[in-house]
């Protein structure tokens, strides 16, 4: 090989350069064809770690959907517990209601007793 110095020659590069391409087709014609033992079992090898990943994404899809079917019966029955405490808050209101309703009846008649007997004990203070 020529010093870096040394100028070389067209001729010189023209056959350093048939020399690589040369190589280069060497290299790819001592390549193995595809019914090679080696290659095969490479294609074997990568086909297996394929099908292992296939299979190892449809386990993670299916627990991904379990989750998820699993998160939207648990929102379901969230929903649903506080549709019944809300009813039955809105039961317990109006039997409270309710019982004010039928006690008010009571109520008057005993405001109702309240006030005449103080009008009675007024009245009975001014005729003394």
């Amino acid at each position: 090989m020529p010093s870096p110095f040394q100028q070389h020659t067209f001729n010189a590069r023209r056959e350093d350069s048939l020399k690589a391409k040369q190589a280069l087709l060497e290299k790819f014609k001592t390549r193995p064809g595809p019914d090679d033992p080696e290659v095969q079992r490479r294609m074997m090898e990568r086909q297996a770690v394929a099908e292992a990943r296939a299979a190892r994404e449809a386990v993670k899809e299916a627990e991904r959907r379990a989750e998820a079917e699993r998160l939207a019966i648990e929102e379901a029955a969230r929903k649903e517990a506080e549709r019944i405490a809300a009813e039955e808050a809105e039961l317990k209101r109006l039997e409270e209601e309710e019982a004010r309703k039928a006690a008010r009846p009571q109520q008057i008649i005993r405001e109702i007793a309240a006030y005449a007997a103080a009008r009675q004990r007024a009245a009975s203070r001014g005729r003394r």
